[in-house]
């Protein structure tokens, strides 16, 4: 690729849009795959391992560790995502001269273009700040199945926002939506009726072995407080109020998109810094007092910085993708990842899937993929965020 072809950026740095329209997809890539299949398996992978590590990170604690503020790694993923939409824009522009002009000319010179981004931005925030709260209370196989009715949420933003018409056929695949998630979510509030009990001996190869590291210098208390402070009706709570915020986002975004001819990056470094701004504020607001006292890195650790990292880039790698594929795809990548999810969680976190959570699992997983066969001819492609 010349420089040449990147310096009018208004025209031609709309890569992911541009790229699906050569016919390289049947063209092997890394160990033979094609773009479908790798677009399959990074979709797989970044949506179990974002929820997965998250759960893990917000469960586990070593001793004498405090946990991490999760609006801290919200507000650090803002910045972190504007950062890589920098690294790609200067990329596309054929010296550092002409990425100083677009700077200025698109991002500082249209400050109100900027401001189309306080609404989905804020609620980007909202809806980062409850993944966490969520992920504290539910178990991520739940959470991952639950969490499928940004797709109802997304549908009917779309049909009110952006005057879409669904066929009948997709509102019977929302309809099944909503009795797989009530059934997944009855094995949760059943568990929340009885308070959870100290097993009488760990198993090996659990996640409560993490848990309770150097468990003989920790009292049997310290290990219920653990696991009581759990709460799966907290966690459903934030699971709807993210779900809502991010498809009413989602289709706000992709109206904007719609109507500027504005670089997808740009956008995104818009929306990022509208991000950062309410995240920087929802920080100051809330958890001043811990910061002050442990600093704003306390807690932090490898798998900390990791899940900020795939919170941050996830999206943004997820909106490429998406442009090689399809959304039949990108609805079967989400079933394999609730598998994934669910089979790593019995293995890692002891997770006990009783028959209603599987019969409703598995209508959650059917209901996704009929709600996007023949999407593509009816709607537009999936917004990136």
């Amino acid at each position: 690729m010349s420089d040449s072809r990147r310096a009018f950026p208004r025209k031609d740095d709309l890569l992911p849009t541009v790229v699906p329209n050569n016919n390289h997809e049947a063209e092997p890539l890394f160990f033979g795959l094609t773009r479908k299949q790798l677009s399959l398996i990074i979709l797989v992978v970044q949506n179990s391992t974002l929820v997965l590590l998250m759960r893990y990170s917000r469960i586990v604690q070593k001793v004498g560790q405090p946990m991490y503020i999760a609006s801290t790694a919200v507000f650090l993923a803002e910045l972190l995502k504007i950062i890589a939409c920098l690294v790609v824009m200067r990329y596309q522009q054929p010296s550092w001269q002409h990425f100083v002009g677009f700077i200025r000319t698109e991002l500082l010179g249209r400050p109100r273009e900027t401001l189309k981004m306080l609404i989905p931005s804020g609620l980007y925030a909202l809806q980062n700040n409850l993944l966490y709260v969520a992920l504290s209370n539910l178990e991520a196989a739940t959470f991952q199945v639950t969490y499928q009715m940004k797709i109802l949420s997304t549908a009917i933003f779309s049909v009110v926002l952006l005057k879409r018409t669904l066929q009948r056929d997709k509102w019977v695949a929302l309809v099944m939506l909503m009795i797989g998630v009530t059934l997944v979510q009855s094995q949760s509030m059943a568990s929340s009726a009885t308070p959870p009990s100290i097993p009488p001996q760990q198993q090996p190869g659990t996640v409560d072995d993490a848990e309770h590291l150097l468990a003989d210098e920790l009292t049997e208390d310290d290990m219920g407080n653990i696991l009581v402070t759990q709460s799966p009706f907290i966690g459903l709570i934030a699971v709807i109020t993210s779900c809502i915020s991010s498809g009413f986002a989602g289709c706000y975004f992709e109206k904007i998109l719609k109507t500027s001819e504005t670089s997808m990056w740009v956008r995104n470094i818009q929306l990022g810094i509208s991000g950062a701004f309410f995240s920087l504020v929802g920080m100051l607001a809330y958890d001043m007092q811990p910061i002050r006292e442990g600093g704003l890195l306390q807690g932090y650790d490898g798998l900390t910085w990791i899940v900020v990292v795939n919170q941050a880039l996830g999206g943004l790698l997820v909106a490429i993708v998406v442009k090689f594929a399809d959304n039949i795809l990108k609805g079967f990548a989400t079933s394999l990842s609730i598998i994934v999810s669910g089979v790593i969680s019995f293995y890692l976190f002891n997770f006990q899937p009783t028959l209603t959570f599987m019969t409703g699992a598995c209508i959650v997983m059917v209901s996704s993929y009929l709600y996007g066969v023949d999407f593509m001819k009816r709607l537009v492609p999936v917004k990136p965020h």
